[in-house]
């Protein structure tokens, strides 16, 4: 198991940055590749932003390309999320996920960190 917890999230206006957290504890090892996603009330849960064990593969959802840098430290367990050129359309709950090196899916998710950006 891998247990996942978010921080960072909060209220920033229109054009402001934030940086989410996310830690891992358990079978960290299990934590292969770990991901955001974002989900706003009725509508389907996004995929944000991807990246590998090694951190050398990167992968961005078409909205937060240029935007977003997703980053991890293995040896601290964590995984970042920086936001820059925040937007309204931003405004979502933020879950972290981790998924084991053979695992299709997302296995493991963290309960989500609130961002809110206003106009």
């Amino acid at each position: 198991q891998v247990h996942l917890v978010e921080s960072g999230g909060g209220l920033v206006q229109a054009g402001g940055s934030l940086r989410l957290s996310c830690a891992a504890s358990g079978r960290t090892q299990d934590a292969f590749t770990m991901g955001w996603f974002r989900q706003t009330p009725g509508k389907a849960r996004e995929f944000v932003a991807g990246v590998s064990w090694s951190g050398n593969l990167l992968n961005y959802g078409d909205s937060v390309k240029g935007r977003f840098t997703v980053s991890r430290d293995n040896a601290k367990h964590i995984m970042s999320l920086q936001m820059n050129s925040l937007k309204p359309d931003d405004t979502a709950v933020y879950y972290c996920a981790a998924k084991g090196r053979f695992d299709v899916t997302y296995v493991y998710w963290g309960q989500g960190t609130q961002v809110t950006v206003s106009s």
